[in-house]
């Protein structure tokens, strides 16, 4: 029977230590394909991020921008913008409290801010950036906003009032990150495409950004052996820590090989 699986990147397909896709998990991807099934990258990266993965590790289809992204046999079918009136609401308290943030509004590493209040305050992002900084920016003119970033940390972050606006993460203790959170909605986006029934998929992942699209009582969820206990609890099956040959062993398992 053809089942739809998805793959969470960093943690489950790749070794946090390398960054390299574990081995065996590459062997696994190739038999699960020869076999007939559908794979697919889940990740909350941005479609321009993810892109490069995907081409790297031969996937043909992708759920990207935390489920706002639908890649199908390598084309971009949709890149849906964060809730315009929830970005603005979140960007105003920043401004009016003070609090540096830069916007991304494109599917670009480019972010746009008015000042360098963000970098003063929270530094420079720890990933690649083109910072375009300009006094004339307004961003209420913004047409797309793809992801925020506010200087804010953790102490700060309870007090925000429109925090629950729009999904949100926290890589790094020096600034909050609103983002699409919905990689579940980007499986049904998906499945609604391919017109395939929900109940053949199979999830895998290792962390909490991973929770949204774990479900029983939809579809088959695998967490790795290295991944967080909320994930574990969520899963249909525990496997072994990713770098101990987890995706493949399962699969084996599992006769989805066969």
């Amino acid at each position: 029977m053809k089942k739809y699986f998805f793959f969470d990147i960093d943690g489950t397909l790749t070794d946090l230590k390398t960054h390299q896709i574990v081995p065996s998990a590459k062997i696994a991807l190739e038999k699960l394909k020869q076999a007939g099934h559908f794979v697919c990258l889940n990740t909350g990266r941005a479609h321009y991020k993810a892109e490069k993965t995907r081409k790297e590790f031969n996937f043909e289809n992708m759920v990207c921008n935390g489920g706002n992204g639908i890649v199908l046999d390598g084309i971009l079918k949709e890149n849906i913008p964060l809730d315009k009136q929830g970005a603005l609401k979140i960007i105003q308290e920043a401004k009016e409290k003070g609090i540096g943030y830069l916007v991304a509004i494109n599917d670009s590493q480019e972010v746009y801010g008015e000042n360098d209040l963000f970098i003063q305050q929270a530094g420079y992002r720890k990933e690649p950036t083109t910072y375009i900084l300009d006094k004339e920016f307004d961003y209420t003119q913004v047409e797309n906003f793809y992801k925020i970033y506010l200087a804010l940390d953790e102490k700060e972050e309870a007090s925000f009032q429109n925090k629950d606006q729009l999904g949100s993460l926290r890589f790094e203790k020096e600034y909050l990150m609103f983002q699409p959170d919905n990689k579940k909605g980007g499986i049904f986006k998906m499945m609604e495409i391919l017109q395939a029934p929900i109940q053949d998929v199979v999830v895998f992942g290792d962390d909490y950004n991973d929770l949204d699209m774990f479900d029983k009582d939809l579809w088959t969820g695998v967490a790795m052996g290295n991944a967080c206990d909320a994930l574990k609890e969520k899963a249909t099956y525990i496997t072994d820590k990713n770098v101990d040959d987890g995706i493949y062993n399962i699969c084996e398992k599992m006769g989805w090989f066969e």
